[in-house]
């Protein structure tokens, strides 16, 4: 089965396509902002236009723009091609990359915005807690595991007076076969991580 992989949740845009587990073209990016700009032409330049039987996409969390842009073009082109869609969590793949480096369990560290980053304790089996957004000071009370991944990895580690291993990373779709199936969704919902910024109108009291 040809699967064509999509990661947008971070300042980093990139594409794999895989035949089986055998990756056949890939490219990644880190762009900041302009995911929307550059997604689609990067695909196009894939072999066959990325065409595919299986699509994987990154549900977050992470950029909201990002991990919408990501969704977005992953289902319609699901829908062009006939594909199926499956979603993962940003911080699993991440971790994923990081257990098959260190063979141990991973805590993930990611940015978060507002000041807090987004923590998550992954075990060597990818079994995890679950994902939560904390100022600096409350994730470095989270973090379960002496070796730290995510692109505020470092700074989490400078936290802790130990000589805990560091992985400076950011999620790319070329790691996405080290995804176990249990980490894969149908459910195609953005992984935000935290409460939205705003109080949607109905849910704010009367004066």
């Amino acid at each position: 089965m040809r699967t064509l992989a999509i990661e947008t949740a971070t300042e980093a845009c990139s594409i794999a396509l895989f035949e089986g587990d055998d990756m056949i073209a890939h490219d990644h990016r880190v762009l900041g902002r302009g995911h929307a700009e550059r997604l689609v032409p990067m695909i196009a330049e894939l072999p066959d236009k990325g065409r595919a039987e299986r699509i994987l996409v990154s549900l977050g969390p992470g950029s909201f723009t990002g991990v919408r842009i990501g969704i977005a073009t992953a289902r319609a082109l699901g829908f062009a091609w006939n594909a199926k869609v499956r979603g993962y969590p940003t911080l699993s793949l991440i971790a994923a990359r990081a257990c098959q480096l260190s063979a141990r369990g991973v805590t993930v560290c990611m940015n978060g915005g507002h000041g807090e980053w987004f923590i998550q304790n992954f075990a060597a089996d990818l079994s995890s807690d679950t994902v939560r957004s904390l100022s600096p000071d409350a994730a470095s009370e989270a973090a379960l595991y002496g070796v730290l991944a995510g692109n505020r990895a470092n700074e989490l580690a400078q936290k802790f007076g130990d000589d805990r291993a560091v992985l400076d990373l950011l999620p790319d779709s070329q790691w996405t076969p080290g995804l176990p199936e249990t980490h894969l969704t149908a459910d195609l919902s953005p992984i935000y991580g935290r409460a939205p910024d705003a109080t949607p109108q109905k849910a704010r009291p009367a004066p």
